[in-house]
């Protein structure tokens, strides 16, 4: 076999259907498209209208409920702090902020994330580290003081400074 006798298989590409080329051909004069109106036309995308029937999203029920007092924090592993460690794209030594995580590309920032870093367990960490966050699950806060590091949040410091 030559590449030039390589061929798609029967029926792979249909034909194509040449519309608007006279009423012989079956599809002349409209074009496939009926008659008149704003659908006959190009560039019309009307979604979710149904003709003057109630539309199907205003018949179902609302559903859920969406908290708009709901704060987000953005999730960092203790495997990736960790790794960031390794590759020396943060101090092992000193204290680790959330300033310095979101400088070094471990956390995001922005305006999803306004409630601070959340301090997660997934992976392992080997080094003593001292790290501020806005918040640690119990696992998280357990093996970073396993390794022989500190958590401190927020609101430990307010009430160590009173």
């Amino acid at each position: 076999m030559k590449l030039n006798e390589l061929r798609d298989n029967e029926g792979a590409r249909p034909k194509f259907k040449r519309i608007g080329r006279g009423i012989g051909s079956g599809k002349g004069k409209t074009g496939g498209r009926g008659v008149k109106g704003q659908k006959a036309r190009t560039g019309v995308s009307l979604n979710g209208f149904e003709g003057g029937q109630l539309p199907i999203y205003r018949r179902l029920p609302k559903r859920g409920f969406k908290n708009i007092f709901r704060v987000a924090y953005a999730p960092l592993n203790i495997g990736a702090l960790d790794t960031a460690i390794t590759e020396g794209r943060i101090p092992a030594e000193g204290e680790i902020t959330e300033e310095m995580l979101v400088a070094a590309g471990l956390v995001r920032s922005g305006a999803k994330y306004v409630g601070g870093v959340s301090l997660l367990a997934r992976g392992e960490i080997t080094r003593a580290v001292r790290i501020t966050v806005s918040r640690a699950s119990a696992a998280a806060k357990a093996a970073v003081e396993a390794a022989g590091g500190t958590v401190t949040l927020p609101a430990e410091a307010a009430q160590a400074s009173e």
